[in-house]
């Protein structure tokens, strides 16, 4: 581990539980968390005392080691304090989306097979029943209540320690459920703040939301590790964005490819002199954006939920590469073509990954396929890997489109639409066709603060596409739209995007 401070480093302990100790033993007093529209903040000390509080509260209310806490906590710092406790004292933690309604938690916890209970700040009317089992925890004031048919300790899926789980959006069937253990999120919580060098003197900014893999090991788990602060706010607001930044002395920003996308094409651009870099992941960041963006150093990312988010990142010693999402961290990437085999470097193919970061399997045995017998994981997008190890996305499987024998990766066309300064967004998808089998249709969306003719975009996006791209690659139609569906950290759904265009 990096340490800035002129201190021997922090030895890295065996489970969460004793990193808190250890940060609250060494640094009491340092803050961990602020919030940002408030002076509101979390001290190492602070959380220490919290997680020995909540401990209290599971063992009093007779909550297993394995047992399930669904975390419904919109507030930043309450959400850390109770889902980092959960994980501390073996318990299975399980974010909830306080965007969705009040019976979210109880949809999670029939995907699970029950919950032990539910921790939650809205509205006690809603969320916690008049019933006995309800109450409210002294250490942070939020109502719990407490419910059946948890999963028994010896269930098979539970790790034997304190975890994550999370399930993916289920656009195809049911959700999978991903359990990722304490171990698994410290290993990678650990990659990235060495491969982004944080210390004790970084001050990180999470925008993001905290039921998302993301921000809790990029963010929170990432900053605990180094010993370093992040500030926290419950969504992306452009306005008053800069003055924040440099208000807070932010050293790295922790973004989407749609927030990018947002402050390159809306400048001007003012990021504070104590910017060290910018990270961006859970979508490929296209080639325009990073352009647009200028000098400022990119940690380009990607990753995945059974990655516990992290899986390749741009070295921070390096310029990010236009089309490439960096080199693998504390994982192996492998190309496979249709029969199987690794492909050689530079070819594009389907991507697999293994590592101490990668999940054996998911919940229940789902989806048993996509690994195999030597720890492979099939990650569902397709890509390729340089001689020198940097891997570039092509997209991902569901999403190439197959027209009439030739393969058309998303990615590429969506480049040439947001080379106009007009579009603020562009996806590509594949609409059936009776004789090609399938063609693109792209969708844009224009620029917030610009006045735009539809039809005039059309045409000229129509027009640059039809100099730039061959000819099966060229959309047989250009949309212009307001917005697309969206999943919570700003990431177009492309599923749906499918939908609409199968019924134009």
């Amino acid at each position: 581990m990096v340490q800035h401070d002129g201190r021997p480093p922090v030895p890295a302990p065996a489970g969460l539980r004793d990193l808190i100790r250890t940060r609250a033993e060494r640094d009491a007093d340092r803050v961990f968390l602020e919030d940002a529209r408030s002076d509101r903040v979390l001290r190492h000390g602070e959380l220490a005392s919290a997680v020995d509080a909540w401990a209290a509260t599971f063992d009093d209310i007779g909550i297993a080691p394995s047992g399930a806490v669904l975390v419904d906590v919109g507030d930043p710092l309450s959400f850390a304090v109770v889902h980092l406790a959960a994980v501390a004292t073996g318990r299975r933690a399980v974010p909830v989306d306080t965007g969705q309604p009040t019976t979210e938690p109880a949809r999670l916890a029939g995907l699970l097979g029950g919950a032990s209970i539910v921790v939650s700040d809205r509205d006690a009317d809603a969320t916690v029943p008049g019933t006995p089992s309800a109450r409210v925890d002294p250490a942070t004031g939020l109502p719990i209540e407490v419910r059946g048919g948890d999963l028994p300790a010896t269930s098979p899926d539970a790790p034997g320690e304190g975890s994550v789980v999370l399930f993916t959006s289920g656009s195809t069937g049911t959700p999978k459920g991903v359990e990722l253990p304490e171990s698994q999120l410290l290993f990678v919580a650990r990659a990235v703040a060495e491969h982004n060098a944080l210390g004790p003197e970084d001050r990180g900014f999470n925008s993001l939301p905290l039921f998302h893999v993301n921000a809790e090991v990029v963010g929170l788990l990432a900053s605990l590790v180094a010993g370093s602060t992040l500030v926290l706010d419950r969504r992306f607001r452009r306005t008053g964005f800069w003055e924040l930044l440099a208000d807070r002395r932010i050293t790295w920003l922790n973004a989407v490819p749609a927030i990018l996308a947002v402050l390159a094409k809306t400048g001007p651009l003012d990021f504070p002199p104590s910017l060290r870099f910018v990270r961006s992941a859970s979508a490929p960041l296209p080639d325009p954006v990073r352009a647009a963006l200028g000098d400022v150093p990119l940690v380009v990312s990607w990753g995945m939920t059974e990655g516990a988010s992290q899986i390749t990142a741009t070295p921070l010693d390096e310029p990010a590469r236009l089309g490439t999402v960096g080199v693998p961290v504390g994982t192996e990437v492998q190309v496979r073509g249709d029969d199987g085999g690794v492909l050689p470097a530079g070819e594009v193919g389907a991507l697999w990954v293994r590592g101490p970061g990668i999940v054996r399997s998911y919940l229940f045995g789902r989806a048993a396929e996509r690994f195999d017998a030597a720890g492979w994981l099939a990650t569902g997008d397709v890509g390729s890997v340089s001689e020198d190890g940097w891997v570039s996305l092509a997209g991902r499987s569901d999403d190439v489109i197959n027209r009439g024998g030739e393969k058309v990766y998303p990615s590429e066309v969506e480049d040439v639409l947001l080379g106009d300064a007009r579009v603020l967004e562009a996806v590509v998808v594949g609409r059936p066709d009776d004789v090609l089998g399938s063609v693109p249709v792209a969708y844009v969306i224009p620029h917030p603060d610009q006045p735009v003719d539809a039809e005039v975009l059309v045409a000229d996006l129509t027009a640059r596409t039809t100099a730039e791209l061959s000819r099966f690659r060229r959309p047989v139609e250009v949309i212009v739209v307001p917005d697309l569906p969206r999943a919570p950290t700003g990431k177009i759904q492309r599923a749906r995007v499918r939908t609409m265009a199968e019924t134009p």
